[in-house]
């Protein structure tokens, strides 16, 4: 033992012993929370190899001159063009300055070729960045180890770790990588330049994931609330009650089927992850067709509550999925009961500014469920109208910031400049945070900074703030 506690001493921890005659002894051991088993990415810049926690990890996306995705520089600042969206990017060679290397002979196995980069695009909190290196390889699981005092002030490493070959690796901290991020002024630039790109675009256009589950049609989902897409052996499938689980990321996800789908009983499916309100559930589908962009116009309405209706999308009849209806049950009464408490006044009025349909049907009818009055425009000029008119009291503003027309904080300032809405709590509620709207939201004159995917924060948040208007009056 006493080389176990010399051992556990070295990286930081404490062994404790408790005997008790006739009945056996008691050890306590302790370790850094630095210390642990994890999930990592492989991946390797300028001949180095280096781990990402796959946790940060989004997706993999490959460029080149035969890709779809094409990385561009726009004030300055190297960008992808991802399904719509700007993502900044960072080299990661260019960024530990590792020194450039000679090919291998073997590149050609890898795929390599003079214009390939691959990209993992990662998540911090809400913002969403690239990562530019030369190989990717497998997933492991790996034990990380307390970085070397001599690299502690370097940011961007949170570890070290020795795999199964023998080699030494570091493992990098997403967090110090997305301030590299933050710090581009020219990704700043080239998003606010995107923005207004599409408030320029009349017809707006929604990526969408389509798949196929079950007879008939084929399925869509808005591609904004997909966090995930997974393939699971069903072998590891559990029951919890009448609900399937999964052990999933050192949580369970439930995992729920549409009416006219069920799961194979043996081999893999493919599972299509939400995250909302700090939960997950997976959606099962026979297999992933494709994503594409299409223009928000629902044909015809649905009689069944899992769908919101169908549409054309690439010239096929397709059925859209409510998100909504996957996720009832995510929040448990005894939850819902606590939200019900929070709200400050049975009498509350929101005002909901959302452009999209999807995430208007997922907030209106949870803080509707709250006892909250809710109000929902499409757009911030239509919304501005009826705040203009004055004949409808709204003692909240709930409002997007990326929207076409007008954006949030377009928006925000219009409404302050009003004599009678000087006072009103103005949330955003967004897909996007990051420091520079942070800032900038603080400059218009919002009093808060919420994710989409945290409807509980937002009811918190809201209750937080009528309570400080009742404490004024």
């Amino acid at each position: 033992m006493d080389v176990v506690r010399t051992n556990i001493e070295k990286i930081g921890g404490t062994v404790e012993l408790k005997s008790e005659a006739g009945k056996g002894s008691t050890f306590h051991i302790k370790i850094p929370l630095t210390l642990a088993i994890v999930s990592v990415l492989l991946v390797e810049a300028n001949g180095e190899r280096f781990a990402v926690p796959q946790i940060n990890v989004l997706e993999l996306v490959r460029t080149a001159a035969d890709s779809e995705h094409q990385v561009e520089m726009i004030s300055n600042a190297l960008v992808l063009r991802l399904r719509d969206k700007l993502l900044p990017l960072v080299t990661l060679g260019d960024v530990l300055q590792l020194p450039e290397c000679a090919k291998e002979e073997d590149d050609e196995e890898f795929g390599a070729c003079e214009d390939e980069q691959y990209i993992v695009v990662c998540r911090v909190g809400g913002s969403d960045f690239g990562v530019i290196v030369d190989r990717i390889f497998d997933t492991e699981e790996i034990v990380v180890k307390p970085v070397s005092e001599l690299l502690k002030n370097i940011d961007v490493f949170s570890g070290n770790t020795i795999l199964g070959d023998g080699s030494v690796i570091m493992i990098l901290d997403p967090n110090g990588l997305a301030r590299l991020c933050g710090d581009n002024d020219g990704a700043s630039k080239a998003h606010e330049e995107e923005m207004l790109r599409r408030r320029a675009n009349s017809e707006q256009l929604v990526s969408f994931l389509l798949f196929k589950a079950g007879e008939g049609a084929p399925k869509a989902v808005p591609l904004e609330l997909v966090s995930r897409l997974e393939e699971v052996d069903v072998n590891t499938i559990e029951m919890s009650g009448e609900s399937r689980v999964i052990q999933y990321r050192g949580d369970l996800m439930r995992l729920t089927t549409l009416h006219d789908m069920d799961v194979p009983e043996k081999g893999t499916c493919e599972v299509v992850v939400f995250s909302y309100d700090n939960k997950t559930v997976g959606l099962v589908v026979e297999h992933i067709l494709d994503i594409v962009e299409a223009p928000l116009q629902v044909k015809l309405g649905s009689v069944d509550d899992a769908y919101l209706g169908s549409m054309v999308i690439s010239g096929k009849t397709t059925d859209v999925v409510d998100v909504g209806y996957l996720l009832r049950g995510m929040i448990s009464d005894a939850a819902l009961n606590d939200l019900r408490d929070q709200n400050a006044s049975d009498e509350c009025h929101v005002m909901l500014v959302e452009d999209s349909i999807f995430f208007r049907k997922l907030t209106v009818p949870f803080l509707t469920s709250l006892g909250y009055r809710v109000s929902a425009y499409p757009s911030a000029p239509e919304a501005l109208e009826v705040i203009v008119q004055g004949k409808i009291p709204f003692d909240i503003i709930v409002t997007d910031i990326e929207m076409p027309e007008m954006d949030g904080f377009q928006f925000a300032e219009r409404v302050r400049s009003l004599r009678h809405f000087d006072h009103v709590p103005i949330i955003a509620f967004t897909s996007t945070i990051n420091e520079q709207f942070i800032t900038r939201s603080k400059s218009v004159g919002m009093n808060d900074f919420i994710l989409k995917t945290n409807r509980e924060a937002l009811v918190q948040s809201m209750s937080h703030r009528m309570m400080e208007q009742q404490e004024v009056a």
